[in-house]
């Protein structure tokens, strides 16, 4: 694909998870979401800039390309929106519930990413990095975010009980 077609799909993915935002972070418990979306955009901007800085990545088609080598769209938008999702539609599964719900999320997010770095230039991957790595990495940060707010759950329970 050329540059153009390139810019107006990555376009047009922002503005619609732009759009759905709102929607998954004012849900109750507010708190909880917002936690989420804050662990899921320092995480994956970590995560990301160390890939990028290693030779891993290479996004030849971003916004602000001057000043950041980050994906700022897949990492503040697209990746926190998929982690709220995920988070709100695990609220109350049990361990096997969490990882079998992972699959809805992490398949179509790697097909699209697999499909992007042969037919665009949204994404490069390098250095031997392939659509396993893509997987795990997702597979890994997923159930990191969630065991996060579990564990914010879980002392926020035992400090109101104390009360």
């Amino acid at each position: 694909m050329n540059r153009i077609s390139d810019r107006f799909i990555l376009r047009i993915l922002t503005i619609v998870a732009t759009i759905l935002l709102p929607f998954a972070i004012i849900k109750r418990p507010l708190k909880d979401w917002i936690i989420v979306y804050i662990v899921s955009c320092v995480g994956n901007s970590m995560a990301d800039h160390y890939l990028v800085s290693k030779g891993y990545l290479k996004y030849k088609v971003r916004p602000m390309s001057k000043r950041f080598s980050i994906h700022l769209p897949f990492d503040y938008v697209h990746y926190p929106l998929l982690l709220l999702y995920y988070n709100q539609w695990t609220l109350n599964s049990k361990p096997i519930g969490l990882f079998f719900k992972l699959f809805p999320f992490i398949i179509p997010q790697t097909i699209i990413e697999t499909i992007a770095e042969k037919r665009t230039d949204l994404i490069t991957w390098k250095k031997g990095w392939s659509w396993k790595h893509s997987a795990i990495g997702m597979l890994i940060k997923f159930l990191v975010c969630r065991s996060i707010i579990a564990t914010i759950r879980v002392m926020n329970k035992k400090e109101n009980s104390i009360n």
